[in-house]
């Protein structure tokens, strides 16, 4: 080890090096303040308020790059980066603070690059009057820049809560933040709704976050109202566009607020690389001086909104903003709602009005003591001529017009500053005129400083004035739920119809209808059959019945098409079965209407909902799918009433309607005894009318459940059906 290097511990490192540099970041760098504004934003305007450019021309951004460096010690580029962001031409404020000459580049575009500092000129945006409100009337603090030679406000007396109006994201150390923007005219009524009510419900006049790339915002009030209560959370906004079918186009002209054209062109394109999008020929950007055109060439044949929904599914052009309203109070970081905001917002404005009003109340009693002096000469012009004319020494004039008009030091020099021709009867009524004024301006103002409801009404009427002058309708569009088209997770699956083939020996086919009419033949083991055929389509949930009570889930995209030449999948490898444990029937749904008929070795027949199999999640296996304590010997998949025919070991039967069985929604219910058993008897099979063979149906059925059903007659006995059933 360097003998000039001694041992540390990490703890002390880390309290002694890492601490005040997290803490710099969080509380000087990375988060905004009341006035939403981050430190360097705030270095930046301030200076260009110093220069004049809150009035007259503009000055090159060179300029203001080279001046701020007088408050920010950082290069000329971060300077002009953070400076560019709050220009008009960037758009990525709803209201700019910076009105911009020059390409600033834009905010939805990755790859559009600013033009150097030399080439752009800027100067401050009318708003920033409000930004600067009274500044100059000791509003706010001011302290030291970093080597002591200029004076800095500590926060800028904003008279609108700038916070909400302009988004902002910063990262620190452990922590971040990221505001989105609101509609100034919303944020204005919305702080004055509040300071008449304290207990509104914010979102009944804040509507929804208002981008200044516009966009379509899905409203949710329920995420809304969360976000306005915590500060946090997330919602979606989705692009607008609009369609010209004589030319098969389809044109985004806007986009959210958190994503470029580059990314989208980039995630378009990897779409119709991997043959995910067939509709789309061609895709390019388009924008130019009138603003945001993604361009898309379509087939003729596309379906429009389809191709949208499939594009917002997949792609940026829908994209979530998540909120973190992470700000610095005093010196501390706090995450707060809507409300919380506000209160902030309110006293701290309350306090820079009452500083205000104190410095003017103070200017103008000054004034006023200034007058009353001036008064007193009046009585007597000519004796405070020659009080002057006949004062030998400079330093006694003011000595002697105290003692001759009975006034201090303070108005009798501003009696002998006052210049000779000024010295008439006319010039000091007129003067003196202002005395009743002032003492009745002093009056208000300090009656004013004394009362909250007659502050709050300052506050309130500034909020209306600033909504007249500066408000603006809404950028962002708000769709409400009803309005709002759910997408389908399989927007993207092809969905065709196909067969599904059940064997004896545990072998699954999925195959196309096409595939099928040129080859219908199937492929099977030896000694193995087909036990079940189900007539449905690719985009189906397929359940898988097992003999160890369980059920298994599958999407019927996600299994391989088969062929009628091939085997098929092995349905112990597909579905990942128990030992010794078989699938004893199929079947497919989307919406899991019907019910299932599930009929037991004992004689029970339960009628199970089939919403009791559906899950909101993608489980892959359900366990206790039904009814343990008894094999089963069929379970059928109904959507209307059916008939059928039970048959039992001894040879008896009996047909049953499954409406007289009722229905019930859970999967374990042990069903209804149909047939009477005897000890020795139990159900050896099961069938549809249809499949039966019976002839005389009338015999075999009966009024009532349980019953003990018929024995089966000669004629109705046939080797053919004895054969279905084995």
């Amino acid at each position: 080890m360097d003998k000039n290097m001694r041992a540390q511990k990490i703890h002390d490192t880390i309290e002694t090096n890492f601490m005040p540099y997290a803490m710099s970041v969080i509380i000087s760098r990375a988060l905004p303040e009341i006035d939403g504004l981050k430190p360097s934003q705030r270095k930046i305007l301030y200076t260009m308020y110093k220069m004049g450019l809150l009035k007259g021309a503009r000055s090159k951004s060179a300029n203001v790059v080279g001046q701020t460096m007088k408050l920010h010690p950082h290069g000329d580029l971060a300077i002009y980066e953070t400076m560019v962001r709050m220009t008009r031409g960037n758009e990525a404020l709803l209201h700019p603070f910076v009105d911009s000459k020059g390409n600033m580049g834009k905010v939805y575009s990755r790859d559009m690059a600013f033009a150097a500092a030399r080439y752009t000129e800027v100067k401050l945006d009318d708003i920033c009057e409000e930004l600067f409100r009274d500044i100059d009337k000791d509003t706010v603090d001011f302290v030291d820049n970093y080597d002591g030679t200029l004076k800095e406000p500590v926060l800028f007396p904003c008279a609108f809560p700038n916070i909400l109006i302009n988004a902002s994201q910063g990262i620190a150390v452990g922590m971040a933040s990221k505001f989105c923007s609101f509609n100034l005219r919303e944020v204005c009524n919305t702080t004055i709704e509040y300071m008449k009510n304290p207990d509104i419900n914010v979102a009944d006049y804040l509507m929804a976050p208002d981008f200044s790339t516009g966009g379509e915002l899905l409203y949710d009030r329920k995420q809304i109202e969360d976000i306005y209560k915590t500060g946090q959370g997330g919602f979606k906004v989705r692009s607008k566009y609009r369609i010209d079918k004589k030319n098969s186009l389809i044109e985004i002209y806007e986009i959210p607020y958190t994503t470029t054209a580059e990314a989208i062109i980039d995630s378009i394109a990897a779409l119709i690389k991997s043959g995910k999008i067939r509709e789309i020929t061609d895709v390019r950007d388009e924008t130019d001086l009138s603003g945001l055109k993604i361009t898309l060439d379509v087939k003729k044949s596309t379906d429009y909104d389809l191709l949208m929904t499939k594009l917002f599914k997949s792609t940026p052009l829908e994209d979530t903003f998540s909120c973190n309203f992470t700000m610095i109070i005093g010196s501390t970081p706090e995450v707060l709602g809507i409300k919380g905001i506000l209160d902030e917002w309110i006293a701290f404005r309350i306090e820079c009005i009452s500083r205000q009003l104190m410095f003017d109340t103070t200017k103008m009693k000054e004034k006023l003591h200034l007058l009353l002096g001036l008064q007193k000469i009046l009585l007597d012009i000519d004796k405070a001529v020659m009080i002057i004319r006949n004062t030998e020494k400079d330093a006694d004039v003011i000595p002697n017009l105290m003692k001759g008009f009975d006034i201090d030091r303070i108005q009798a020099e501003f009696i002998a500053e006052i210049r000779l021709k000024n010295l008439n009867k006319e010039y000091i009524l007129n003067r003196i005129e202002e005395i009743d004024g002032l003492r009745s301006g002093i009056e208000d103002m300090e009656n004013t400083l004394k009362s909250r409801k007659k502050l709050n009404n300052v506050i309130i009427s500034q909020l209306k004035d600033i909504m007249k002058k500066f408000g603006k309708d809404r950028k962002t569009t708000i769709i409400e739920p009803e309005e709002q088209e759910e997408i389908a997770e399989d927007i993207f699956i092809e969905d065709y119809n196909l067969k599904l083939f059940l064997t004896k020996e545990g072998y699954f086919k999925k195959i196309p209808l096409t595939s099928l009419r040129s080859n219908p033949e199937q492929k099977l083991k030896e000694k193995d059959r087909i036990v079940q055929t189900i007539e449905t389509s690719n985009k189906m949930d397929v359940l898988f019945f097992s003999d160890q009570c369980q059920v298994y889930k599958m999407k019927a995209y996600d299994i391989d098409d088969s062929k009628a030449s091939e085997l098929g999948s092995y349905l112990p490898n597909l579905l990942e079965m128990n030992e010794d444990e078989k699938i004893i029937m199929i079947t497919a749904t989307t919406d899991y209407s019907g019910f299932l008929v599930i009929v037991y070795e004992n004689g029970k027949v339960s009628k199970v909902d089939m919403q009791a199999y559906y899950t909101k999640t993608n489980r892959k296996k359900l366990a206790n799918a039904y009814y343990a304590n008894s094999p089963v010997i069929a379970i059928y998949h109904l959507i209307e009433e059916q008939e059928f025919a039970l048959f039992s070991q001894i040879n008896k039967v009996l047909l049953f309607m499954t409406e007289k069985i009722n229905i019930k929604s859970s999967r374990q219910t042990m069903g209804v005894q149909v047939m009477k058993m005897r000890k020795d008897d139990k159900i050896k099979s099961v069938c549809t009318l249809e499949e039966s063979g019976i002839k005389d149906l009338d015999y075999y059925r009966t009024k009532g459940l349980p019953a003990t059903g018929k024995f089966l007659k000669d004629e109705d006995y046939l080797d053919k059906q004895i054969k279905l059933f084995e």
